[in-house]
């Protein structure tokens, strides 16, 4: 259980500084002030002061914050705010500031990948084999076929099928695109919905045939790694704001500290390098998340300041900072609800 608590501090200290640090140091390239760059919420432990920023490490390790001169937006005068305040750079160089952070992540969650690569190679989209009766025999697959798109979607690596296949709620057939013997070609089959299961297959196993990567491979397939994140990432979000999925497929800190301890546990058998490795692949995961749920274009986000940014690019007309501080208070106490509500589904889930 130590050794799981140091874990998660480790993984969640990275993805909040790379955050933050992302958010500051472009902030300060486009001469924003910074008031504060902090770790952590509460009483500070430790603090110092550089130049016009308070660096301050605080009592709970379960997120952080780049406060920007001017960010608050309510109760300050916009005439007492010089051009070094967040709300009087140009739109642009907000804009930048803000996708900064996200893309820290991104850049993150890249490096982590290089290594997994680099060590592990990659699952190749190869067929392994076909279930007898499925769709995938019925449509003409065969062994060895390798999957190259999915309705449309370029396929790099067989957990990217094996996405498709998760969520796929029926409905509509599905176009798949494969190679064979050097030939493209394309069938459509409708995945077939299994009883017992409670989900739809389409009917093949793979992601046994694994590709050592060359040096250009892995920078290659480094960024297939972070793009199928990606891409489960905002399906999984598209599927929870449709009612696809409940709100207990979200988790919070306690939630990703049960996932660290479960996965810590399920690889610490097989020696150190494989639970630094799984970690770094937990890693990529998480760092992914936190970059796109923050574009998530909801007030108090930062794909939330973005769009006030992108609105002022566009039209030249900037909203009152005062409105735009309003929409965010309200956007900051909807997250802490329902974090809350998180939380206690992460708790309950613990006693199950």
């Amino acid at each position: 259980m130590i050794v799981s608590i140091i874990l998660f501090f480790l993984i969640i200290g990275l993805l909040i500084i790379s955050h933050e640090f992302g958010h500051y140091i472009v902030g300060r390239m486009c001469g924003v002030r910074v008031n504060e760059f902090t770790v952590g919420f509460g009483p500070k432990l430790f603090s110092f002061k550089k130049g016009e920023t308070l660096f301050a490490l605080r009592l709970l390790p379960l997120g952080g914050a780049c406060i920007f001169d001017g960010m608050e937006g309510i109760g300050e005068d916009e005439k007492e705010l010089d051009e070094h305040a967040l709300p009087n750079v140009s739109p642009l160089k907000r804009a930048a500031t803000l996708f900064a952070g996200p893309f820290a992540n991104f850049l993150l969650a890249f490096v982590f990948a290089l290594v997994l690569v680099g060590f592990t190679g990659v699952d190749l989209p190869v067929i392994g084999s076909i279930i007898e009766g499925s769709a995938a025999e019925e449509a003409g697959l065969m062994q060895g076929d390798m999957i190259t798109r999915i309705d449309g979607e370029h396929v790099h690596l067989y957990r990217e099928v094996s996405m498709f296949s998760s969520m796929y709620d029926g409905g509509k057939s599905i176009e798949i695109e494969y190679e064979r013997d050097g030939a493209r070609h394309t069938v459509v089959l409708t995945p077939k919905y299994d009883e017992q299961d409670g989900r739809y297959y389409i009917g093949i196993r793979g992601g046994a045939e694994i590709l050592d990567c060359n040096p250009f491979q892995v920078f290659q397939y480094a960024l297939y790694e972070v793009q199928y994140w990606m891409r489960y990432t905002v399906k999984s979000l598209g599927m929870i704001f449709t009612g696809k999925l409940g709100i207990d497929a979200l988790s919070g800190p306690v939630g990703m500290a049960e996932v660290v301890n479960d996965t810590y546990e399920e690889v610490r058998p097989y020696g150190f390098v494989s639970v630094i490795l799984t970690m770094m692949n937990l890693l990529v995961l998480l760092s992914v998340n936190v970059g796109i749920i923050n574009l998530v274009p909801l007030p108090a986000f930062d794909g939330g300041r973005l769009i006030f940014a992108l609105i002022e690019l566009i039209t030249g007309r900037r909203v009152p900072p005062e409105k735009e501080g309003i929409i965010h208070l309200v956007g900051i106490v909807a997250i802490i609800l329902l974090m809350v509500v998180v939380m206690y589904h992460d708790i309950a889930r613990l006693f199950k």
